[in-house]
This record gives structure tokens, sequence and C-alpha cells, in this order.
């Protein structure tokens, strides 16, 4: 069971999280190409703003190691 405040779609082998927060959306994904398309498509519907890239949310740090093949 997924938490309500966590989405998730999984299209063959990539996958997209996300995750809501009070006001805040985290969007986590192995494709880059479908996380800018959900990032294109969303604004469409909702008011919002690219924050860029995370670095800090409700007090976790992340860390992206971008060496790595998933």
């Amino acid at each position: 069971m997924v938490d309500q405040s966590i989405y998730h779609k999984f299209k063959k082998s990539r996958l997209i999280f996300l995750v809501l927060y009070v006001d805040d959306i985290l969007l986590a994904s192995n494709d880059m190409t479908l996380l800018l398309e959900t990032k294109s498509f969303l604004p469409k519907f909702f008011e919002m703003k690219d924050l860029g890239v995370v670095s800090f949310i409700i007090g976790i740090q992340i860390q992206c190691d971008k060496t790595r093949e998933i």
C-alpha cells in the first residue's frame, strides 16, 4: 500500500514518484524524459514553480549519485 500523499506511475522499466507534503511536491524518477513530461504536465492544472534540485526536504538530506546507471 502506498501512502495517500505518494503517487507512482510505472511504464515498463520507467517509473516516477510524486510525493506531496503540505504545499511541496517532490518528483523522483529513473527516466529524465518521464520526469520532464511530468514537470510540463502539472503546471497546466496547478499553479506551481520549479525550485530546482532538492537537497533537503522535511529534515532529510537528499543526495543523487549521477555516476550510477539504474
